[in-house]
């Protein structure tokens, strides 16, 4: 398990800002991700729905499902690991040890939503919020909760769609008075509704730059000017894993041959390199050598 004191989300943000957040659906991401110099990684609970699971993202995933995936990356990626819990699988005894689970699991941070349980993408139509006084008390549970203070409480709101601006920044007010460490501002579609917030807000700020949803893909020089603190890519690696995988099985299929899709492949050197492939099977030649001479 990772030590999230000397892995921490703070301490990456004191860094790189806006500090760009990738999402890592799996270990090997996160090893691509750290090889590309990233100070921060993300696993999402949609990435682990749909495809750890082949599932929609409509909060059917459990705690369990997620932290076996927390467990695999945190092993091998020293990375901070920023996770969704949704809205934390339960009442507060289950947010509680959501919360203790994670920090033994190696994650850095979360972030906890205030939609109801049956929970939807923050991108379609029909999502269902809590009252304030709801989240508030899932976010108290949570930092009552927390058994190291290095680890960040996130909490994201998706009540701009529903309720406006207004009572959005109002809610933002009472979840930092509450405890959160840093807020995730779900659904905006322009710079000056992120400039509203970080002028009005006294801790780090996150923008969700998620593709084909309601936000436009802002840069990060964009966002930085505004006052955002964080930018998160949540699943950009994974929709271009996918398209590239039916094309190659299209290709395999309709040719009977992988040749003219081999440019798009990832070659078994690249893939030791990041593996330290060589390392390991130096190791295991010596293994076999004192076995001979035994």
């Amino acid at each position: 398990m990772q030590d999230t004191k000397h892995n921490s989300l703070s301490q990456a943000l004191s860094t790189e800002q806006p500090l760009q957040i990738v999402g890592t659906i799996n270990t090997f991401t996160a090893l691509l991700a750290k090889q590309q110099g990233f100070r921060a990684i993300y696993l999402s609970g949609a990435g682990v729905a749909n495809a750890s699971y082949g599932l929609p993202d409509l909060g059917i995933t459990t705690l369990d499902d997620v932290l076996e995936d927390v467990w695999r990356i945190t092993s091998m990626v020293d990375l901070p690991l920023l996770v969704d819990i949704d809205t934390g699988w339960g009442n507060g005894f289950n947010i509680a040890r959501t919360i203790r689970e994670m920090i033994k699991a190696g994650a850095a941070a979360v972030h906890i939503e205030d939609q109801v349980q049956a929970k939807r993408c923050g991108h379609r139509p029909g999502k269902v919020i809590v009252e304030c006084s709801e989240m508030v008390d899932r976010i108290k549970v949570a930092v009552d909760a927390r058994t190291d203070p290095s680890f960040v409480i996130m909490a994201r709101t998706d009540a701009l769609a529903i309720e406006g601006l207004p009572a959005t920044l109002d809610r933002i007010h009472s979840y930092v008075e509450a405890g959160a460490d840093m807020i995730f501002f779900e659904g905006a579609r322009e710079l000056t509704q992120y400039q509203a917030i970080t002028q009005n807000c006294f801790v780090p700020v996150l923008a969700n730059i998620t593709e084909f949803g309601e936000t436009p893909l802002f840069t990060k020089e964009e966002l930085g000017k505004v006052g955002i603190s964080m930018v998160l890519y949540p699943l950009s690696a994974f929709r271009a894993m996918s398209a590239a995988a039916e094309q190659v099985y299209q290709t395999i299929r309709k040719k009977g041959s992988q040749k003219s899709v081999l440019d798009k492949m990832q070659t078994r050197e690249e893939l030791y390199k990041i593996l330290n492939y060589y390392a390991y099977e130096k190791n295991l030649d010596e293994l076999l050598t004192q076995e001979k001479h035994k």
